[in-house]
């Protein structure tokens, strides 16, 4: 597949959270009224939701995902840093979604902040792509070794965490983790 067919959405307003949830399922599934419609569901009685910004213009955090992947039946597994990518057993992996820390800009000006940004990760036709909304297209990452790699440099800072996605078996047994380490 060329990357002309990976389905890949732009980063609009903060809604990067979504951007990554319908990137790593390749469809639109979920909107800004969808997530907003999860956060009334998981804080009905807050008049400031504490699972978006307070604009109004995104922001999602990880309570949303979590519920919006629940909704589709499949489930998000933390994945713990101390462990090396090489015990991911990948192929009872959906994708990934990671949450890094990104540069602010207004522009083309960059400003010295920084944020937290969801993106996603995940196999089409035998190779994986990086689907960071904020890229112009999808980047080829390339096989499995070359996933490897990928995810290691970017969780080696102590400041980038990863969500496995996975379908709510795979959860539930842990068969995302190679058999051999399993407990």
């Amino acid at each position: 597949m060329s990357e002309g067919e990976v389905f890949h959405e732009k980063q609009r307003l903060e809604l990067c959270a979504i951007h990554a949830l319908n990137n790593v399922l390749q469809e639109q599934v979920f909107t800004k009224e969808t997530a907003d419609d999860i956060c009334k569901r998981l804080a009905p009685q807050c008049v400031v939701n504490p699972h978006r910004s307070m604009l109004g213009t995104g922001n999602y955090d990880i309570n949303v995902i979590m519920a919006a992947l629940q909704s589709r039946e499949l489930a998000a597994v933390w994945w713990d840093k101390r462990r090396t990518v090489q015990s991911l057993c990948v192929d009872k992996v959906q994708g990934f979604i990671l949450n890094v820390p990104s540069r602010v800009s207004l522009g083309i000006v960059s400003l010295p902040v920084k944020r937290r940004h969801w993106l996603a990760v995940r196999q089409v036709n035998g190779h994986y792509y990086n689907l960071d909304s904020k890229l112009k297209s999808p980047v080829c990452i390339g096989n499995e070794a070359d996933l490897r790699t990928f995810l290691s440099e970017v969780l080696s800072p102590d400041v980038a965490e990863m969500l496995l996605v996975v379908r709510r078996d795979v959860e539930e047994y842990g068969t995302w983790l190679n058999s051999d380490l399993r407990k």
